[in-house]
């Protein structure tokens, strides 16, 4: 697959979006029909690791729900760190298409701190992984676990070919 097609698909992947078929790489809508809701979307899933605490259960859960293409719009926007900052990013590029199978499964969480924690994850399409093996933060604002911006964010620059410039301006401070 080009590098070019490579780093679209990673923002249609973070955000649900119709912009490429998924490749490999790794790193740090709304319409007139009801979506189904989250607890009916296919490949979210908690950590394979039995004995997990609440919290891990509710980042893996959250994390899942946020990069799955058919969540609402809205609720993925609370499932991300000061989510509403990219409000607009994230309702203007919502869609269907290919994207519209965009999953995440999540196979490690360390809580690492009481508001603070590293995800392991893998982005799929139709359920087949397309970006393995990641890592990300997810952190606790609010009394509610999300996808940290930081994470976000490197997904965007990822995206935009490596670079931060053009990247929304909460990126900057992103870390």
């Amino acid at each position: 697959m080009s590098p070019h097609k490579s780093s679209l698909v990673l923002l249609a992947c973070a955000l649900g979006v119709t912009l490429a078929a998924c490749g490999g790489s790794s790193g740090g809508g709304t319409g007139s029909s009801p979506a189904p809701s989250p607890s009916s979307a296919p490949a979210t899933s908690a950590p394979t690791s039995a004995g997990g605490s609440a919290d891990q259960t509710q980042i893996a859960t959250n994390w899942a729900t946020f990069f799955n293409a058919k969540t609402p719009t809205a609720k993925r926007i609370s499932l991300l760190q000061d989510g509403q900052a990219f409000a607009s990013v994230i309702k203007s590029q919502a869609g269907g298409g290919l994207a519209a199978e965009a999953t995440a499964k999540v196979t490690k969480v360390t809580v690492t701190s009481p508001s603070k924690a590293n995800v392991t994850y893998s982005i799929l399409i139709g359920g087949t992984p397309a970006l393995a093996g990641r890592t990300g933060t997810a952190v606790k604002q609010d009394g509610t676990w999300k996808v940290g911006v930081a994470s976000f964010c490197g997904l965007l620059a990822l995206e935009n070919g490596g670079k931060t410039s053009g990247l929304p301006a909460a990126c900057a401070s992103a870390g």
